[in-house]
């Protein structure tokens, strides 16, 4: 592949990780301990609420929170996804299918840049 073509990815999968961290800042943090973690926070709609619509507030918190929580898991995968494309990049490696090790097309990188299988691979 093509030197302009990999820093034009290389550009493009930066600008990816940045929008998925500030969407994830949103409604999760990242989680000091394990690399690459995110927890999503626990809304707080209680504040100053009492009897009755406290609970109802509680309910819509848990509600809330279940919703947050496979987004998180699916924008989290998808980070992880383009910082192991980043560091192929580093290494020589970006581009080649990891279950076959032929070449991924530039036509599916430019679609979908982390891409870790070829077409073939991924059917």
């Amino acid at each position: 592949m093509k030197k302009e073509v990999i820093e034009k990815l290389k550009k493009c999968l930066l600008r990816l990780k940045s929008s998925l961290e500030e969407e994830l800042k949103k409604f999760a943090e990242k989680d000091s301990e394990i690399k690459g973690d995110w927890d999503t926070k626990f809304p707080q709609f209680t504040e100053g609420s009492s009897g009755s619509q406290q609970l109802e507030e509680s309910a819509d918190e848990v509600a809330e929170y279940a919703n947050r929580l496979p987004v998180e898991h699916n924008l989290e995968i998808r980070l992880n996804n383009i910082n192991l494309a980043l560091e192929k990049i580093k290494k020589g490696q970006y581009g080649n299918c990891e279950k076959c090790g032929k070449k991924i097309s530039e036509e599916r990188l430019e679609i979908y840049p982390e891409a870790r299988l070829c077409k073939e691979c991924q059917k």
